[in-house]
């Protein structure tokens, strides 16, 4: 008797390129944001999706990052705003130094999830991308 249940029949099986376009989508919004100020974030994970939406694994979680890094671009937006003006400043810093270390934590876990073949689950999403 077997001791594991089979894998279900909608189960995506991921090969090694599927993980490492995974890892990509995650990774290249945490370069993106270092170079553009948390300004194009949204850009590599949207690449991934475009050049592979075919693929049901990486489709999910080039969708998961992109919506992710939505969620965070209005943050960056709104602390941008704060800093430009004089009493917004103490908190649109503060803000923004915070959006962006979770932002990073969370890329580096979904990279470390998609290099282990497992799906990650951004904990904030405005879902856009399917």
């Amino acid at each position: 008797m077997p001791t594991h249940a089979p894998p279900s029949p909608d189960a995506t099986v991921l090969t090694r390129q599927d993980r490492s376009w995974g890892v990509i989508a995650h990774l290249s919004a945490i370069i993106a944001a270092v170079l553009s100020a948390g300004w194009l974030s949204l850009i590599g994970p949207l690449v991934v999706y475009l050049l592979k939406k075919d693929r049901p694994g990486v489709r999910a979680t080039a969708a998961g990052a992109f919506n992710f890094n939505l969620a965070f671009w209005v943050v960056y937006l709104i602390s941008w705003g704060l800093i430009f003006t004089l009493v917004g400043a103490v908190v649109g810093i503060p803000l923004l130094i915070i959006a962006f270390l979770v932002s990073v934590w969370c890329h580096l876990r979904g990279a470390i999830a998609s290099y282990h073949g497992r799906p990650y689950t951004y904990p904030f999403q405005l879902k856009v991308l399917r």
